[in-house]
């Protein structure tokens, strides 16, 4: 039962990191790409809006799904190549599919590109704040066998 409180601390915490990932980037693709690109007027998402509510969940709960399983993937060892394994793997998996998605909507990959990049940056935060928790003591790491 510690082992699962302690997976459900690490979902949360993955989740409240890629929540603030995706405001604090949805914030920036807004106020400066859309506003002064015009090639990346899809990124504009209007907060408060039902798209962006829900785009936002969405976010949080991969990154829940991301924090539970970095902490298996990375357990005691101290292997900066699962540790990035795990980033690339949910971020290239999430951000390729934008980038498919794109493709079939537009003309023009570069927003998608964007978004893609941004994927991998979002679950970078969520690993960087797991670490930091597992570093603080306030998560415990998986045991090694």
């Amino acid at each position: 039962m510690a082992e699962r409180l302690e997976s459900l601390k690490a979902g949360m915490i993955g989740g409240l990191s890629l929540g603030f990932a995706f405001i604090f980037t949805s914030l920036i693709n807004t106020l400066v790409l859309a506003k002064y690109f015009s090639l990346f007027a899809t990124l504009l998402i209007e907060p408060l809006t039902l798209h962006f509510l829900l785009s936002g969940a969405i976010a949080s709960f991969s990154g829940l799904l991301f924090g539970v399983t970095y902490r298996y993937i990375i357990r005691k060892d101290n292997n900066p190549h699962l540790k990035t394994g795990g980033v690339f793997a949910f971020g290239l998996v999430r951000g390729l599919t934008q980038i498919e998605v794109g493709g079939n909507i537009t003309v023009s990959l570069l927003p998608h590109l964007v978004l893609a990049l941004e994927s991998i940056l979002w679950f970078a935060i969520a690993a960087i704040a797991l670490d930091t928790a597992i570093q603080l003591g306030w998560l415990k790491p998986f045991p090694s066998t």
